[in-house]
């Protein structure tokens, strides 16, 4: 049977109030996160929130509901919404995660994680950041012969796709990804196998990701990142 109009228009209300929410919370969490909000710090009221962010003030009361499930902040009754995420809890979490991780657990992770981060990237990423991409890649390409370099830059081309899925989780659970990959074995590997050659087939491979992002090609881009992961395989293999 065919929805009345009306409740089309409420599918579609609702609908519309689960992105407005979403982007409520994005925004507050990377705030928190970024440390705009400092730990102990109590956030500006509802009503502030409501005209910084455009939005209702239920808006901003359901995102708080789901940022403080989240363990982010603590509201306490007559006193407002207070920061209880701590950055230097969280540091010493990931160091002790990144430590215990082996080589081919974190290929594991990376090879469920990146094909769809890049397929996020590739339609959230706005122009400015396509173009502050392409200026890591122009210094990637200007490497030579210094390995850890290339790896450096490489590391900061990946949390730039990884920061253009504008997602907060995403960013952080990538952050975690990337100092398991900072671990003394992937350095030693490195230096043993990128060589000069070795680093001009990357910035190739590289320059067409690129590419692909830039173009909003959703599928050539996975399939690059699929093929990255491939080759890190192959170190790893080398390795063994």
């Amino acid at each position: 049977m065919p929805s009345s109009p009306a409740a089309s228009a409420a599918r579609r209300s609702g609908a519309l109030m689960g992105e407005t929410v979403r982007y409520v919370v994005d925004t507050l969490t990377m705030r928190i996160v970024g440390q705009e909000y400092g730990l102990e710090e109590r956030l500006p009221s509802e009503r502030q929130l409501a005209q910084d962010l455009g939005v209702a003030r239920n808006t901003v009361r359901e995102a708080l509901d789901q940022i403080e499930a989240a363990g982010l902040i603590r509201r306490r009754a007559g006193s407002g919404s207070f920061v209880i995420f701590d950055p230097e809890v969280t540091k010493e979490s990931v160091s002790t995660v990144a430590a215990e991780t082996g080589p081919l657990q974190l290929q594991v992770v990376r090879g469920i994680m990146e094909p769809e981060m890049i397929r996020l990237a590739v339609i959230s990423m706005s122009p400015r950041q396509i173009e502050a991409l392409g200026e890591t890649l122009s210094q990637m390409e200007a490497v030579q012969v210094d390995a850890m370099a290339f790896v450096r830059l490489e590391e900061e081309f990946h949390r730039q796709i990884a920061v253009g899925t504008n997602n907060p989780l995403l960013i952080a659970c990538y952050g975690l990804v990337l100092d398991t990959r900072r671990q003394s074995f992937r350095a030693a590997m490195y230096r043993r196998h990128l060589t000069p050659d070795r680093i001009a087939d990357y910035q190739r491979s590289y320059n067409s990701l690129f590419n692909a992002i830039a173009a909003r090609d959703i599928e050539q881009a996975c399939e690059f990142m699929k093929l990255a992961l491939i080759e890190d395989q192959k170190l790893l293999l080398q390795e063994g």
